[in-house]
């Protein structure tokens, strides 16, 4: 089963095309993503200079074709993701290439680079829009998306994986409803949600050049707003709900607040008909039906918020006796454990990341070393010339930059370079082991966290009922 999404891939603001392509690509590269690299394959071009083809023919084709595009697309990207646990690194990457070489025809170069740093094993194929021979770009069509995931699942059939169900539309659906144009504001969740499903965004600027490589304007202020290339006026992020303000976002970045950004629409854009619970979790949290009264919700919404609660009520009830739960207590006592429990694997798994890049660092200067150890040999011999020095500069910083890495380590024998690889390979290993256990962990924590706010809730309102049923009965005495 793949899930495959075409993305086009816009000039950053601020950044030249060159950069552009060359932080997009680099990216996908990624060697703690793809095995160092390992899961790497490409076509009409070399992956570690790919960025570099794909200029070359874009200078090429305006040179022979005299135009010069206005617009700022400089590549397109299929993201292509399976379903955990279904396919090897080594097939996807395959999948991937068969997938790139059908859709372009074999008529721009790409590369395939597969992550495998996630629960689900994902394709970055980036595709050059110039075609190879420098004449004409791709043309994105309408429903490209549509062609591209038959494709997919075409391929996905002969490599004997599953694919995805779709339901036909009826005759009615597809007279009043198909084709139907998403809200802006329902693409922009959805991208969101993408990013912090595929990228390791490590801050909120972070988060905002990511959006502007979706090919989304920023305009900083007092508020945050963006604007998509169809849209006509920008949208305060504010305003896209329940999890997607600027605070909430830096929140989720700085690790204070659980992300919930993959969970169905909140409470506030529910109805008694068309109400949808996400399957992933056992039940929600409460609805504070002061908060919406003094929001200036109507009646009928207040009655479904109530009806609603009671329920949610009886599921956290449920679920702390299938668990043994017993006493307020004791539930304080397994959310402490829980919290105490997920955050020790977070540090786990953070501590290894960390190794892994200091790996990944210090097989670079060795590499870098050994090769240079003759160039600058010869700098010495030559009495350290100013001459020589200008001749090979690269080779003489780079084999500086080692020789005070090596010197911060401070061991006397340095690792081989097979050694750390095996070491890396250990830590990989152990550092996905522990994902798996990581994400139950995590689901453990917020279903208990979800149990304890629901009573917590609860409690809180039959304390303010009993309250004011006794102020009701002194006023009327």
């Amino acid at each position: 089963m793949a899930a495959t999404r075409l993305i086009t891939m816009h000039q950053n603001k601020g950044k030249s095309v060159a950069r552009s392509l060359s932080d997009r690509t680099d990216y996908a590269k990624n060697g703690e993503k793809t095995e160092n690299g390992q899961f790497i394959s490409s076509y009409a071009c070399q992956a570690k200079t790919v960025d570099e083809e794909f200029m070359l023919s874009k200078r090429e084709y305006e040179q022979l074709t005299g135009r010069h595009p206005k617009g700022d697309i400089i590549a397109y990207q299929i993201r292509q993701s399976f379903k955990p646990g279904e396919i090897t690194p080594e097939e996807a990457n395959k999948v991937g290439y068969e997938t790139a070489m059908r859709f372009t025809k074999g008529k721009h170069a790409f590369i395939v680079a597969t992550h495998t740093d996630r629960a689900h094993i994902h394709n970055h194929i980036i595709f050059n829009s110039t075609s190879l021979d420098c004449t004409h770009k791709f043309r994105d069509f309408f429903f490209v998306g549509i062609a591209l995931q038959r494709l997919s699942d075409i391929i996905c059939l002969e490599h004997g994986l599953s694919v995805i169900e779709r339901r036909k539309p009826s005759e009615r659906e597809k007279r009043t409803t198909y084709p139907k144009k998403k809200a802006f504001r329902d693409e922009i969740r959805e991208v969101i949600q993408q990013i912090f499903a595929e990228y390791n965004v490590k801050d909120f600027d972070e988060f905002l050049r990511l959006l502007e490589e979706q090919g989304y304007e920023i305009k900083r202020g007092k508020y945050i707003s963006i604007k998509g290339k169809e849209q006509k006026r920008f949208i305060r992020l504010r305003s896209l709900g329940s999890g997607y303000t600027e605070e909430e976002l830096k929140r989720i970045l700085a690790g204070e607040m659980e992300r919930t950004l993959d969970d169905e629409p909140k409470e506030e854009r529910r109805t008694s008909k068309t109400f949808r619970r996400n399957e992933d979790h056992a039940f929600d949290l409460l609805i504070d039906i002061q908060k919406k009264l003094a929001a200036g919700k109507g009646k009928y919404y207040i009655r479904f918020a109530k009806n609603f609660n009671t329920k949610q009520v009886a599921k956290a009830v449920l679920f702390l006796k299938q668990h043994n739960i017993r006493s307020y207590d004791v539930l304080t006592e397994r959310v402490a454990k829980a919290v105490a429990n997920f955050n020790a694997l977070s540090a786990s798994i953070k501590e290894k990341e960390k190794r892994l890049a200091e790996i990944q660092v210090l097989k670079t200067h060795i590499i870098n070393y050994m090769k240079t150890k003759d160039v600058y040999a010869d700098y010495r011999k030559c009495g350290y010339s100013k001459k020589f020095l200008e001749e090979h500069r690269q080779e003489i910083i780079l084999h500086k930059a080692a020789k005070e890495a090596f010197d911060d380590i401070g061991e006397k024998k340095l690792p081989k370079v097979k050694e750390l690889n095996a070491e890396y390979a250990e830590i990989l290993a152990e550092k996905k082991k522990l994902y798996g256990e990581y994400r139950e962990v995590k689901k453990e924590m917020q279903e208990i966290q979800r149990a304890k706010y629901d009573i917590d809730q609860f409690l809180k309102d039959d304390e303010e009922q009993k309250k004011e049923r006794i102020r009701k009965h002194n006023i009327s005495r």
